[in-house]
């Protein structure tokens, strides 16, 4: 599925949960573990997401929680920065990631249990599918109790995963979505990660 490289534009069938202008309907984790990052701003129709001060990382939430659904974005990562998609996320980031690590041993696609406990994830032959240095489309999508997600990197399947029992926090079936500034020396000082046309399709 193609999406439009002009700012603002989703695919057939979503719904838009960032408006290009601001951070309406998100908000900072004043829990999480990789910090408090306040360096969350709208630049050119995206969000950008940096460490401040170096070290410092943290996560932007949705306000609103989402059970099953699929997420189509934009990302465009300066090398050398970790990053994450979180799903079913908790206020303090414990969620089923995505993984949108751009950085030497790093993997894009890929599935991690962010603070969770025995969840066996799975790495994402992403290269091919990969443009450096531009705009790369992402969609995930968990869907069931036992989560079973899928990714697509430019329109190809690159992740087909499912845990082998809810390993949520708590148990739970829905959370917020929130990107992530990864803590510590796994980010390039002064880097960012960005992300635009983030738009959402709820599912049964």
């Amino acid at each position: 599925m193609a999406v439009s490289a002009q700012s603002g534009e989703v695919p057939a069938g979503f719904t838009s949960i960032f408006n290009g202008k601001d951070l309406a309907g998100w908000h900072i984790s004043r829990t999480n573990h990789h910090g408090t990052t306040p360096d969350w701003h709208v630049e050119n129709g995206a969000i950008l997401g940096s460490q401040n001060p170096p070290g410092k990382g943290g996560i932007l939430l949705t306000d609103k929680k989402y059970r099953n659904f699929e997420i189509s974005l934009e990302i465009k990562p300066d090398w050398g920065c970790d990053s994450g998609l979180f799903l079913r996320s908790t206020e303090a980031g414990e969620a089923y990631q995505v993984l949108l690590d751009y950085l030497e041993g790093g993997n894009i696609g890929g599935i991690y249990g962010e603070k969770l406990k025995d969840v066996q994830g799975v790495r994402a032959d992403y290269e091919p599918h990969w443009k450096k240095n531009d705009w790369n489309q992402l969609r995930a999508r968990i869907e069931g109790d036992v989560p079973h997600i899928q990714v697509w990197l430019n329109g190809a399947k690159i992740t087909d995963w499912t845990d082998t029992a809810n390993h949520a926090a708590g148990g739970v079936t829905e959370g917020m979505i929130a990107v992530q500034v990864h803590g510590g020396n796994r980010w390039v000082e002064g880097g960012h990660h960005r992300f635009r046309n983030i738009a959402i399709k709820e599912l049964p």
